[in-house]
């Protein structure tokens, strides 16, 4: 009697036993939250409204929607405002100039940051143009625009954050400086030195390019275009190769790729570059000091097809 009461026990505890595996084994695990792909991010980015209002107004939300896969460098709201694209800007800009900055900033292909080569400038080709990315011991770079943060997953790529919008630019240096009117005296001195064809050539090169500001400072003869062309003998004109071939360094070197120290330039003479409090470039003598001007923030890091020019405030001299 006293077996059959154990065995009754016994089947009982086996039986819930079974009931408990039938009825686990028929819960399913809570499926995974699908990733959200790259439009999503973006649209609900708090730290992305521009970049959204800018992909709405260029018809590429449904692009970036697509199945990729695509890497996007995005840049942030207060990237697009220092590049004067508020919400005012992007409404004033047409749908094809949008369209073409904002795929100057995706490669076709997913690419982490530690897929990226460690080196400077190696050169990436983007949905609108050549880009030039940089990855060494201060970080990731992109035309200068660091990489804030890295490697945002999406369904249908990647987003490295950037703190600067890309513009494609397909002209040389002299085109570049020619199209922007504070650098109208630098020009004609490029023009009387007889450097035109040099900085056309195939660089690629970096231009320290100082304001109009710069050369009424420094005076007479550089201080108008008028004076500048009254230089026309043999020695004047070398004068002011010397002068201006101390503003080129005959590399592509964007902001993140500057060390501090001498750096030879074009005219077989070294600048000093200082990175403390800013980025200074210092003629042959200590007081000769230029300021490298990072505002508006297309003044500096401005990438042209042979080169990058940044903005100085100062005629360095050799």
């Amino acid at each position: 009697m006293r077996s059959i009461k154990i065995f009754r026990v016994s089947a009982a505890i086996l039986f819930a036993a079974l009931f408990s595996s039938s009825f686990l084994s028929c819960t399913k695990d809570p499926e995974p939250v699908a990733a959200k792909n790259i439009a999503e991010i973006v649209i609900e980015g708090a730290d992305f409204t521009l970049l959204k209002a800018a992909l709405t107004k260029a018809e590429l939300v449904e692009t970036f929607k697509g199945a990729g896969p695509f890497t996007v460098f995005a840049p942030t709201d207060a990237a697009f405002k220092a590049a004067g694209l508020d919400q005012a800007g992007i409404t004033a800009t047409t749908k094809e100039t949008l369209a073409a900055v904002l795929k100057y900033h995706v490669l076709g292909k997913k690419v982490g940051a530690a897929d990226i080569l460690t080196a400077d400038n190696s050169s990436v080709e983007t949905l609108g143009g050549g880009v030039f990315v940089t990855k060494n011991a201060g970080g990731v770079s992109v035309n200068g625009a660091k990489v804030t943060t890295a490697d945002v997953s999406a369904s249908n790529g990647v987003i490295h954050v950037i703190d600067r919008v890309l513009f494609p630019n397909s002209k040389d240096l002299v085109a570049t400086l020619s199209a922007d009117a504070s650098y109208s005296l630098l020009v004609a001195a490029v023009v009387q030195a007889d450097l035109v064809s040099t900085l056309q050539g195939a660089g690629p090169f970096t231009v320290f390019a100082p304001t109009d500001a710069a050369f009424i400072a420094l005076g007479a003869p550089y201080n108008t275009v008028a004076n500048i062309k009254t230089l026309t003998s043999t020695q004047q004109k070398l004068d002011l190769k010397n002068v201006l071939l101390f503003h080129v360094v005959g590399a592509r070197v964007f902001s993140p790729n500057l060390k501090p120290g001498a750096v030879p330039t074009a005219g077989g003479k070294s600048v000093t570059v200082n990175l403390d409090g800013g980025v200074k470039i210092q003629g042959t003598a200590a007081t000769n000091v230029a300021n490298v001007v990072t505002s508006p923030v297309g003044k500096f890091n401005f990438n042209a097809s042979n080169g990058v020019i940044h903005t100085i405030d100062k005629v360095l001299l050799p």
